[in-house]
């Protein structure tokens, strides 16, 4: 007999997070899906969520976890091409498919888009009704833990094919968080010639190691960014801001005609700019957000064994420990927590 509660982890309000028993949803539209998660990841976001102010709106009485992998249970009257059994990631950010630019093949740039796991209910539970177009199957031999982390890399993947790194080329990445370590493995695995990372935490700087980087820097260090410029054979064809703060600092470590990428995200961030350096020296500044059409494609690297996710899998918790895996997160002691529902 199916479970009529289940645990999840519901945001509350500012800077809340409440371990309860809810109803198990039920499918309520033709073209929905009930899945049982078969685990979760948690993300910065979701750590932004919970400040005190908030460092990112999400809805009250929402259960929060937008990244996550589960197994197909039931299915709306209006699905086609799954079954009962498959295992899928989730695709969270839910667009209309009517605005200018869901019709200009944009539809990271929705204009009415809504998130599941911030908006509407997510991951962090035993079981979750999502709509059918944002599944996406996946093979079975990938670990749980691993498909998990889809989402992150679907992210990354959008960023990697704006800056299509070629075999041989230098790359800087700033920030070794799961973000930049992802960045890292995916550069890694397409050739790179030279890796550069910077990191302050040295759980990170490790985990960076692991993941490809030919050499890890403290920024804080003197002398850092001319080591940076050495190590890249005076300045790095692509340099990657996983923060959300450093593009004056990219600016500094990309070679003239190089591209930098701005892939983190800080609203109150507001560094002054040398904009004269990017007219002179002819460098492209790119923004990339969220996936574009990079399900596919992410799915296909963690089938393949091209990058080294469970790297960045530092701790493992279940929903009723999941404020561990938080606490663990903000104090710097964790790359990516897994949340698995009992």
């Amino acid at each position: 007999m199916r479970d009529k509660t289940m645990p999840a982890a519901v945001f509350e309000g500012e800077g809340k997070l409440s371990v309860k028993e809810v109803p198990v949803p039920a499918i309520g539209q033709p073209d929905e899906v009930l899945l049982r998660v078969d685990a979760a990841s948690i993300c910065g976001t979701d750590v932004h969520i919970l400040e005190a102010p908030p460092g990112h709106p999400a809805t009250p009485g929402a259960i929060l976890g937008h990244e996550y992998t589960g197994t197909v249970l039931e299915m709306g009257s209006a699905v086609q091409g799954l079954k009962a059994g498959d295992r899928v990631v989730i695709d969270p950010n839910l667009t209309c498919g009517k605005c200018r630019y869901c019709r200009s093949g944009m539809p990271n740039m929705c204009q009415s888009m809504t998130t599941l796991g911030i908006f509407i209910n997510g991951g962090f539970a035993k079981y979750n009704v999502a709509p059918a177009s944002a599944l996406h199957k996946i093979s079975e031999d990938v670990p749980a833990d691993i498909a998990a982390l889809a989402e992150p890399l679907s992210c990354v993947v959008n960023g990697t094919q704006k800056v299509r790194v070629q075999p041989g080329e230098s790359v800087a990445v700033l920030g070794a968080g799961p973000i930049g370590l992802l960045f890292t493995q995916v550069f890694a695995a397409a050739g790179a010639g030279r890796i550069v990372v910077s990191e302050i935490a040295k759980v990170r700087a490790e985990a960076a190691a692991k993941s490809g980087a030919h050499v890890v820097l403290d920024p804080h260090e003197p002398g850092f960014v001319q080591h940076a410029l050495d190590e890249t054979g005076g300045g790095a064809d692509v340099v990657v801001d996983a923060v959300g703060t450093l593009l004056p600092t990219a600016l500094d470590l990309v070679r003239r005609g190089g591209k930098v990428l701005l892939f983190g995200m800080n609203q109150q961030a507001a560094p002054p700019v040398r904009q004269n350096t990017i007219t002179r020296y002819e460098i492209s500044v790119l923004g990339t957000y969220i996936a574009k059409y990079t399900f596919p494609p992410a799915i296909r690297v963690l089938e393949s064994g091209a990058v080294n996710a469970d790297a960045l899998i530092t701790h493992r918790v279940n929903i009723a420990n999941i404020h561990e895996g938080l606490d663990a997160m903000r104090s710097g002691e964790a790359v990516k927590v897994i949340v698995t529902p009992d």
